[in-house]
């Protein structure tokens, strides 16, 4: 049960009381768990003591996990009840024991209070691309760019051939380079060359991630030549891609295409829509707020510097040295501003609609959320944690909202009659998925 405490402006506290019989439900659960995965000698698995066991992971980690099950259970459920949408929350825990109830208080700080333009007219302009005849045989000549054989030659390097080349030095090594797709320093110094020829490559002056790379010669030698044999576009080349024919290649790969510019145009349209909400948006949106999501952005950014390897006080300094580190954290602040202001304009479209999201959906989604991570519904909610699962139950509401505005606005201009969406050819999708990026949408 919540009971809400106290609300000024945006900021918020309410209490959470969980009845001792969900208390006893999450300790027998824990304990269930730890049953099953914690072994003890002598015992067999699910037969030890709960005392011997206690005495191996020790009591406070038996309620570390009673109560943050809790939590991850009864903040986001308390959160939807007192429809509170949380920027940011801080949770006080009381005492926990077994056979009592549990309480804890929330302080956080709610979206701001935001007024929407009417939106009931708006006429989108954005358009799924036309899939003409000529996108079509674009994407069927990709299809046999991607599906060439190269064969060994014995002449002069053309445009098109497939090089293999041995770098001396060092960090030298053998390795293909396919000419159509070379850089052109790389593709004039072994244009006409021979297999057999020593070719001296001059790679201009370049920027390579954070570091200044100086004009520099690299040697190399002619290991091999191969010349590109594309496949005939026919029935036998269709049967190589698993269709029956030519012609069922051509139907099925137009039906893909279409598809995949049915859904660009609705992320476009769905994006035009979203500006629109921006553009006409009022709202005092707080300091704290923005200060908050840039440092957010930030962290982001580090994490995935030092995924690749780079520290963030290094390239922090490359860019001081190259004069962008104030562009960079100008540009930084205004993406997170666009981003708050997308998730408050997206929040309030919601509220107007009145979007619910029972906690059948919920679960459902979050069900199949865990599946595709390859982890139990309960193993998910302990990585989101209590403010992470109420992230995500905001994140569905928006979209069920974004969604319900979208339909509306597309019934009203559906008047006049819209084709309707392809259905999906399995084997196309399979076909385009590694051949039609480009020319997809044109």
């Amino acid at each position: 049960m919540a009971e809400l405490i106290s609300r000024e402006g945006n900021k918020v506290e309410f209490k959470v009381s969980v009845p001792a019989a969900e208390v006893n439900r999450a300790y027998d659960q824990v304990w269930a768990g730890l049953a099953r995965d914690v072994r003890v000698p002598g015992f067999r698995p699910g037969k030890a003591p709960r005392k011997v066991i206690e005495g191996r992971v020790g009591k406070g980690y038996v309620e570390q996990e009673v109560r943050d099950r809790l939590l991850q259970t009864h903040y986001p459920q308390a959160a939807r009840e007192l429809k509170l949408s949380l920027v940011d929350a801080t949770i006080d825990p009381k005492a926990l024991q077994s056979g009592q109830s549990f309480e804890f208080t929330v302080k956080g700080e709610t979206y701001p209070e935001v007024k929407l333009a009417d939106w009931s007219g708006l006429q989108l302009s954005a358009e799924a691309p036309e899939i003409t005849d000529e996108v079509l045989e674009r994407t069927l000549s990709d299809l046999r760019e991607r599906n060439a054989t190269f064969e060994s030659a014995e002449r002069p390097i053309e445009a098109s051939d497939q090089v293999t080349i041995e770098e001396e030095g060092e960090e030298g090594g053998t390795y293909p380079v396919y000419l159509d797709v070379a850089e052109p320093h790389v593709r004039e110094a072994l244009l006409g060359k021979a297999k057999g020829d020593t070719v001296q490559i001059t790679v201009p002056a370049h920027t390579h991630g954070d570091h200044e790379h100086p004009e520099h010669t690299v040697t190399v030698k002619i290991v091999d030549v191969k010349t590109k044999q594309l496949q005939e576009l026919n029935d036998e080349f269709a049967s190589s891609l698993n269709f029956e024919s030519l012609e069922r290649l051509r139907t099925d790969l137009k039906a893909e295409l279409e598809r995949r510019a049915q859904q660009e145009g609705e992320a476009g349209r769905r994006e035009e829509f979203i500006s629109a909400l921006m553009e006409g948006m009022e709202a005092d949106i707080p300091q704290a707020l923005l200060t908050r999501r840039r440092e957010s952005m930030l962290e982001e950014i580090k994490d995935d510097l030092g995924r690749q390897g780079v520290k963030w006080g290094e390239y922090e300094s490359f860019m001081k040295e190259q004069g962008k580190l104030e562009d960079f954290m100008a540009d930084l602040g205004k993406n997170a501003e666009s981003r708050v202001k997308r998730d408050l304009v997206l929040e309030k479209l919601a509220e107007d609609l009145n979007v619910q999201v029972s906690d059948a959906e919920f679960n459902q989604t979050m069900n199949a959320l865990a599946q595709a991570n390859g982890l139990s519904p309960a193993e998910l909610s302990k990585q989101l944690g209590p403010n992470g699962i109420n992230a995500y139950y905001t994140s569905l509401v928006r979209e069920k909202g974004l969604q319900q505005a979208m339909s509306q606005l597309s019934g009203a201009q559906k008047q006049g009659g819209e084709p309707a969406s392809t259905e999906e050819a399995s084997s196309a999708e399979a076909t385009t998925e590694e051949s039609t990026e480009a020319t997809s949408a044109e």
